[in-house]
């Protein structure tokens, strides 16, 4: 770093994203994006926006709020979008933790939680996972300070039943709790439907995953417009016009394709649950998920070993060098020719190394 870098983040550590590597052509099962393009509505929105962009776009994304008020239930005031739900969470650090209100998260989850933290000065703990790496609920309850919980968790693709969201939301009245559910639409239960019982509950969502816009980038947050209005007041504060005019668009168009969407996620379930057990017919075990990748040991083969050969044979997945999890690969689940080729692949390489 240079000379000119404030030390006020001269110790920072950055959230290290997914390889993106172009070295050659992979099957990319490392980064949980969807192996289907965006919704045909999503994609002809965006092109006909396109030819406005020498306006700026709408800082209150109105079409956008309407439309996802109507699909979800909830007020336009209840709403904020942002450019990714990294953003939001970002907000959220920013808005609801201080030294007075520390944040608290498990120790093994989303990666950008602690550098957050770490970016805003506010001091965190974070909680072991049981050792069948679920939550440990008890954590949380009555624990006095900022929740951040990713549902379903990552890596491990768990997912809290909605009546232990409930006890950690009910049992915080003074700090805000924040259910990340970046992975909600591939099997768990979304808490969106208590942000009119909690004034303290906001749940964020992206578009990224099981509505295909990853590379479009749009989070989503949900809560009261108490909370909602101190969002704003940091969204305004930093960067007004965060969602662009053609991912606005698009937006509503994946919006509009309910059919589209279930479909998309229906077929993604349908496959993981393939790969799962052709995983576990070679030997894997693997953590029930209930988000669009599975997380898997070999009982034989080391998961750095794994990860290195599947790369050399040219398929990606993501591996975590962190002690609890070097056994481990999480597996992005792609299209069925693209999981045929992965399972292929391994039982030809654990037969050369067994």
């Amino acid at each position: 770093m240079s000379q000119f870098f404030s030390s006020k983040y001269n110790r920072l550590t950055p959230y290290t994203p997914g390889e993106q590597p172009k070295d050659q052509q992979y099957v990319k099962l490392n980064t949980n994006e969807s192996p289907y393009p965006p919704s045909p509505k999503a994609i002809a929105a965006a092109e006909k926006a396109a030819a406005s962009l020498q306006l700026y776009s709408d800082p209150e994304c109105r079409d956008l709020v309407q439309k996802a008020a109507d699909v979800f239930g909830v007020a336009s005031d209840e709403i904020l979008f942002t450019n990714g739900s990294d953003e939001i969470l970002n907000f959220a650090f920013m808005a609801f933790c201080d030294k007075e209100h520390p944040a608290i998260f498990p120790d093994i989850t989303y990666g950008f939680y602690p550098v957050f933290a770490a970016l805003n000065n506010v001091p965190f703990a974070e909680m072991p996972l049981n050792d069948d790496f679920t939550i440990r609920v008890s954590d949380y309850v009555n624990c006095g300070k900022t929740v951040f919980i990713a549902n379903p968790n990552a890596p491990t693709g768990i997912a809290l039943p909605l009546a232990d969201i409930r006890a950690i939301v009910e049992s915080n009245p003074n700090n805000v709790v924040i259910v990340d559910e970046a992975y909600v639409d591939f099997g768990a239960e979304s808490a969106v439907s208590l942000i009119h019982q909690y004034p303290n509950l906001l749940v964020t969502q992206t578009f990224s995953k099981s509505r295909s816009m990853a590379g479009a980038r749009l989070g989503v947050g949900f809560a009261c417009s108490d909370l909602i209005r101190d969002l704003n007041t940091v969204k305004y504060s930093t960067n007004p016009y965060n969602v662009n005019r053609m991912t606005m668009a698009a937006g509503i168009g994946a919006l509009e394709d309910a059919e589209y969407f279930t479909n998309n996620c229906q077929q993604i379930m349908k496959t993981r649950e393939w790969t799962t057990e052709k995983l576990i017919n070679l030997g894997f075990s693997v953590i029930p998920s209930s988000a669009n990748f599975v997380f898997a040991k070999h009982k034989k083969v080391g998961g750095k070993e794994i990860y290195t050969k599947l790369k050399e044979r040219g398929i990606l997945v993501r591996y975590f060098d962190k002690e609890k999890l070097r056994d481990y690969n999480r597996i992005t689940i792609g299209d069925p020719k693209q999981m045929e080729t992965l399972i292929s692949t391994l039982s030809n390489l654990l037969e050369e190394v067994i």
